[in-house]
């Protein structure tokens, strides 16, 4: 089984589909991902009689995808609920390991999800300075970010609670304004956007946006189709776990439109 490596540049003979070296921040090169899950069901009598153990069923998440991501690029990858898309990005950040095939990063890829969980025993200013050192920013920076990301999310008067005291919008709204405090090289994005109450949704793209500017690389999954054609710069749709299209995201994003009205 392979694993996700990070190197300054991919091994020699990977397709680098014509782009120049230099300007590449991430390579899949033939990536297949693999779940083993065990199916909830009791063994027949022959089964349980013969001694015979339960087998894990295969499912084929990711099947042979490839492409390169310059610097510079922001990516979209739309697809139907279950084509592989949140898959593919952790994956890409390292954090499932791949069947086949290789995955090559400049840097180690930064995963921004919104489900990621919280210390709920401890206040909300507590959780700030672990999120940030959790993301890799030095000791002797945190206390200068604290101050922006509680006013970011809006919990001043509530930021010394603990978090058991928070409601879902309060905890999805600190959880962004911590995620997005360090800016990586590599930033993958899964479903940023539905995070809190429409004020927030707004203020949240607009951090995005300054965000994907200041990053080397952005991954970007959402359902709003809008946000990816308007903030992305090029546009894979996953089906499957294959590539069907990747291109300019107006074209990409209409071709899926399309097929998605058609049925």
């Amino acid at each position: 089984m392979a694993d996700t490596s990070t190197a300054t540049t991919p091994a020699a003979g990977v397709d680098l589909f014509g782009v120049d070296p230099d300007e590449v921040n991430v390579v899949l090169d033939d990536v297949h991902v693999v779940y083993r899950v065990y199916e909830d069901r009791r063994p027949s009598l022959r089964e349980a009689l013969r001694g015979e153990r339960r087998k894990p069923r295969e499912i084929h998440a990711v099947r042979g995808v490839s492409f390169v991501a310059r610097r510079g690029e922001s990516i979209g990858i739309v697809g139907r609920n279950g084509s592989g898309k949140s898959t593919l990005l952790q994956a890409l950040a390292g954090l499932l390991p791949v069947e086949q095939g290789e995955v090559w990063a400049r840097a180690q890829p930064t995963l921004l999800g919104v489900g990621a969980a919280m210390q709920n025993k401890v206040s909300g200013r507590r959780n700030i300075v672990l999120g940030c050192l959790a993301l890799g920013l030095p000791a002797d920076e945190v206390d200068g970010r604290v101050e922006d990301i509680i006013e970011f999310a809006g919990l001043q008067e509530f930021i010394d609670l603990p978090m058991d005291a928070y409601s879902s919008g309060m905890r999805a709204r600190l959880l962004f304004a911590i995620a997005t405090a360090v800016v990586p090289d590599i930033l993958v994005i899964d479903e940023a956007l539905a995070v809190g109450d429409e004020a927030f949704r707004l203020k949240s793209k607009e951090r995005l946006a300054t965000v994907r500017e200041e990053a080397g690389t952005v991954f970007l999954v959402s359902h709003a189709l809008d946000t990816i054609a308007e903030s992305c710069s090029r546009v894979i749709w996953l089906e499957r776990g294959r590539i069907i299209a990747d291109g300019e995201p107006d074209e990409i994003v209409g071709r899926y439109r399309d097929a998605q009205t058609a049925g």
